[in-house]
């Protein structure tokens, strides 16, 4: 008997798969990468979490499938931000049925917990996760299995019920405690996670979509740097080295990238349709966030003289 697991590296989901690994379930955990995650180190960490484990991992890349039929017009609507929570979930166990069809596995199970999380987690929201992802029965939650209904493994005897729990609530007392027992050290704290639960980055979201179209090749660059919205037109300057590379490999077909001519200074992106009134503030901006005071900013192979300014002079234009 096989099962496969929606994976996110969290204790919740670790302690899903113990529970079913215990009843001698073959369990391969996936996981679903949507591009909005905070970890910059997701695939590793997950990695480190399965070996421990003892699991399979499958990386499933849905970005574009995300951006097209989740992340603009969610059934159920956002959380407090750009978070569509049941909606994604509901797509999370969809993408999981259709990857169940290349194994043996009979069904899926999920680390959620009743109560736990506001949107996505009361009863109502489960329910309304299992009816849009047309998975009636077929999602088994171990850590809240005994409040909720007898699921399709359950009923076919695959697994015992009662060894299965109860836990509600926010809190995580049962689940540190069963941490312990099981000797996992590997998971990710709950902090952290989406980052269109993050208020600044569903800023720039929602300004990005006002204008352009999002693809995936967007995603990365949005997590970066400082962003500017000077006449409805995106200009984004690296903030650290570390972001620079971000900026330098974006590939898709809405910014060009502009750099500093013979000077160190950060990386930046500009939308294509910009004016030269926009590029020539855009080269004083990159300018200005460096140590020089006057420098050459090379966009699209046409230099442009910047000149430093006072920062303050753009606050209006950072989102």
């Amino acid at each position: 008997m096989k099962s496969i697991a929606l994976f996110s590296g969290g204790l919740d989901s670790a302690l899903a798969i113990k529970l079913i690994q215990e009843q001698n379930i073959e369990v391969e955990g996936i996981y679903i990468d949507t591009g909005f995650e905070s970890n910059k180190n997701k695939v590793e960490d997950l990695k480190k979490l399965a070996d421990e484990l003892g699991i399979a991992l499958t990386v499933l890349d849905i970005k574009e499938q995300y951006i097209k039929d989740i992340l603009f017009n969610p059934v159920y609507g956002y959380g407090k931000n750009m978070n569509p929570c049941i909606d994604c979930h509901a797509n999370m166990i969809r993408v999981a049925k259709e990857h169940m069809k290349k194994t043996d596995a009979k069904f899926i199970i999920s680390g959620e917990v009743v109560g736990q999380r506001p949107m996505s987690q009361r009863l109502p929201a489960l329910n309304a996760v299992n009816k849009l992802a047309n998975a009636e029965g077929l999602v088994l939650r171990p850590l809240s299995a005994k409040l909720l209904p007898p699921t399709i493994p359950e009923i076919k005897g695959w697994v015992d019920r009662e060894k299965l729990l109860s836990i509600s609530g926010r809190d995580r007392k049962i689940q540190l405690e069963l941490a312990k027992k099981y000797g996992l050290e590997n998971f990710e704290s709950p902090a952290g996670g989406c980052l269109l639960t993050d208020v600044n980055f569903s800023k720039r979201l929602k300004d990005f979509s006002k204008a352009l179209t999002l693809s995936p090749a967007e995603i990365d660059i949005l997590k970066v740097g400082r962003h500017f919205n000077v006449e409805g037109v995106k200009i984004i300057i690296s903030r650290k080295a570390e972001e620079n590379p971000v900026l330098k490999e974006y590939s898709g077909e809405l910014f060009e990238k502009m750099f500093t001519k013979g000077f160190p200074g950060p990386i930046g992106l500009i939308q294509k349709n910009a004016n030269e009134e926009i590029k020539q503030l855009a080269a004083d901006i990159m300018v200005s966030y460096t140590r020089e005071n006057e420098g050459e900013i090379i966009i699209k192979d046409k230099i442009y003289k910047g000149i430093k300014k006072d920062k303050k002079e753009f606050i209006k234009y950072i989102l």
